[in-house]
């Protein structure tokens, strides 16, 4: 008995497989294949050839009596480097020298028995009092003046050629 049950279910498996098998073969997309074929049946637009490439003529220049386009019109004269200004390095530097001058700000001034000094805000807030012949800013800048309203400086910087140039500068009282 226990041989034909399993003859009955080795032949009954293969056929419920198979049964089941044929039922996912239907034609349920049959709407997606006439579509796709309209699609195909379709008449395509006429693309237009692509235009001949234009010929050019190749310019050539080889006049060397005429002027070096790629070169400047007018000689660039290069500044003298060794003018014999430069900074003192062997001096001591001043603590109002490690700020820019655009981080500094004049207060106001004070005078005494003709002697004239500025008071000068940092950016981190200490106030410092300068006279005439102290350094400040990064570009070895000496106050040369003091009026009622600045602070005339000269500064000593580099000319980007290997020198040094003066360039004089103010520190105003903003009103």
């Amino acid at each position: 008995m226990l041989t034909s049950i399993r003859t009955h279910s080795a032949l009954t498996l293969p056929l419920l497989l198979a049964l089941m098998l044929s039922a996912c073969g239907g034609e349920e997309n049959v709407d997606l294949h006439t579509y796709v074929k309209e699609v195909k049946a379709r008449q395509t637009g006429k693309i237009p050839p692509l235009p001949k490439p234009q010929k050019f003529e190749i310019f050539t220049y080889n006049d060397k009596s005429l002027r070096n386009p790629f070169e400047p019109t007018v000689e660039i004269q290069a500044a003298e480097t060794n003018n014999g200004l430069k900074p003192d390095m062997s001096r001591e530097r001043d603590v109002l020298e490690q700020y820019a001058l655009g981080s500094l700000k004049m207060m106001g001034i004070l005078e005494k028995n003709g002697r004239r000094w500025a008071l000068i805000r940092t950016s981190d807030g200490t106030l410092y009092r300068v006279t005439v012949g102290r350094y400040l800013g990064k570009n070895n800048g000496k106050i040369t003046r003091i009026t009622e309203t600045e602070l005339e400086i000269k500064e000593i910087v580099p000319d980007g050629l290997g020198g040094w140039i003066e360039r004089k500068t103010t520190l105003s009282t903003s009103e």
